[in-house]
């Protein structure tokens, strides 16, 4: 599965060729013209990123930002704000508001599309490329599926990386700052309570296919990974 990119920019045509520029690079684009879209789009399917103009109608591209990066359903998903503002102060800001990268405008669709693969580099590293199995639970990084008994399972960028940790490391228990840190990382400040978040979306994707319980909640401790399937 390729990496999902949503494009929030209010000129068609801009819209048009970011899309293709990606669509041609090897993503999967979605597209939103302002900030209402944006965010419809967002509680529907998360991207593994976000192309944020910065001055879309209503709501701006820095606010919405703001917005996504004060959620925890949504802080940890990486920002690219593109936009003519190319004042010290505009970078400052673009970058104050919580987003990974400020790219000006007019780009080079190669220095965009390099950027992009940086970011996602450093989210999905190349050794978790290795497919891992528990039980008829399946999980192919290369192409970023999770199959139960070979049903597909549809897995936001956060909760499969959060699966995958728990697959590689299993029956043992992991507190939430410690998930913070294997998971998200040791260079992000958000909230512990961003990986309850995150687990209830896990178990909610997992629950149709009764894999819920693999993923356990040990009182007063953290979380656990267990390989046993409901019946």
């Amino acid at each position: 599965m390729a990496a999902k990119i949503l494009i929030v920019e209010d000129e068609p045509a801009v819209l048009e060729m970011i899309s293709f520029v990606l669509e041609q690079a090897g993503f999967e684009t979605e597209r939103a013209a302002n900030s209402e879209e944006a965010r419809r789009q967002l509680s529907s399917s998360p991207p593994d990123l976000i192309l944020m103009d910065w001055m879309l109608p209503g709501m701006s591209g820095i606010e919405l930002t703001r917005v996504l990066k004060s959620d925890p359903v949504t802080s940890d998903i990486p920002i690219i704000v593109l936009t003519a503002r190319g004042e010290e102060d505009d970078k400052v800001r673009g970058l104050g508001s919580g987003a990974e990268d400020y790219v000006l405008k007019p780009f080079s669709p190669r220095e965009l599309i390099a950027r992009i693969k940086v970011i996602l580099r450093r989210i999905t590293p190349h050794v978790f490329e290795e497919v891992v199995e528990a039980d008829g639970l399946h999980l192919d990084p290369s192409s970023r599926r999770a199959h139960v008994n070979g049903k597909e399972v549809d897995l936001g960028p956060t909760e499969f990386r959060l699966l995958h940790f728990f697959l590689t490391h299993r029956d043992k228990v992991y507190s939430r700052s410690k998930l913070l840190d294997k998971v998200w990382g040791t260079n992000v400040f958000i909230e512990e309570r961003t990986v309850d978040v995150h687990i209830r979306r896990l178990r909610k994707a997992l629950e149709p296919h009764n894999a819920d319980g693999m993923v356990q909640t040990v009182r007063g401790a953290g979380y656990r990974f267990s390989e046993r399937l409901r019946a």
